[in-house]
């Protein structure tokens, strides 16, 4: 059994004892004991990201991550199956985590908890025992964006800016760092607009994602950076053009509490 890059919950509950499978649960505390999927273990959303305000979901260090995902149980032939209760920007950021520091055998449940709930699937309550394994992690730059690489790119035709905030955001109606706006040429392309809300927010069907990105002219040829106000929204985003068959897809951990809260950015509002 070979996952995809978007499970469903059909897929997943079939292949429950799938060797090498490690299900993540990243809803909280008092929800992952109360249920969960079976097999699942619980990973804290703050363990995977850093922050040194203003600015927030900056990448750890590679040694904690390191360490964290060995003791996890995340080896090289392990594959990886993340969840949360909100949508899918906490899973997603740990996927992207994954990718970013080497490891590429991860999947995301298609709709999380409110598509395995509504479909009454099974739950548990047992907490398994992991044993450590040791995780390799190394830098994987190619899913990687930082300030820097964006000033050099901002001009480039060949680079597609994708903010993925609420529209209010973007356009500096709603100020969460020391300025508002967006980065100069970033297109908005709120990372809900990829959720059908009627099917417990999974993703709408590829054809209509792929209208919406290219509406945009968010297109295959181009190298894509995504950014949001930390990089959660937009790691739900990255996962999601990932799914769309965008190979050139980078995440901006920091965001705009990042470029917002620099006095020598770029910003239009």
């Amino acid at each position: 059994m070979v996952f995809p890059l978007v499970v469903d919950a059909h897929t997943l509950e079939a292949h429950l004892d799938h060797p090498n499978l490690r299900i993540i649960d990243l809803t909280s505390p008092a929800n992952y004991q109360e249920s969960h999927l079976p097999g699942a273990v619980f990973l804290d959303y703050a363990l995977i990201v850093q922050h040194r305000p203003p600015v927030m979901g900056l990448m750890p260090d590679l040694a904690h991550l390191e360490r964290l995902f060995s003791q996890l149980g995340i080896g090289p032939d392990t594959h990886v199956i993340a969840y949360d209760n909100e949508g899918g920007g906490k899973a997603a950021r740990l996927l992207w985590t994954l990718d970013a520091t080497g490891h590429t055998r991860y999947s995301l449940l298609n709709g999380g908890l409110h598509t395995w709930l509504a479909e009454q699937r099974r739950l548990e309550q047992h907490v398994p025992k992991v044993a450590p394994v040791h995780y390799r992690a190394h830098w994987h730059l190619e899913v990687i964006a930082d300030r820097a690489f964006i000033q050099k790119n901002l001009h480039n035709p060949e680079v597609t800016f994708v903010d993925t905030r609420t529209p209010d955001e973007f356009h500096g109606r709603q100020v969460r760092a020391a300025r508002g706006g967006h980065i100069p040429g970033a297109v908005n392309i709120e990372w809900t607009e990829a959720m059908n809300r009627a099917k417990h927010l999974q993703l709408k069907p590829a054809l209509d994602l792929t209208r919406i990105y290219t509406a945009q002219g968010v297109t295959l040829e181009k190298d894509v950076v995504l950014y949001c106000h930390s990089h959660h929204r937009s790691a739900f985003s990255f996962i999601v053009l990932k799914s769309l068959g965008y190979q050139r897809v980078r995440g901006y951990p920091g965001a705009w509490s990042d470029w917002g809260n620099q006095s020598d950015t770029p910003v239009v509002v």
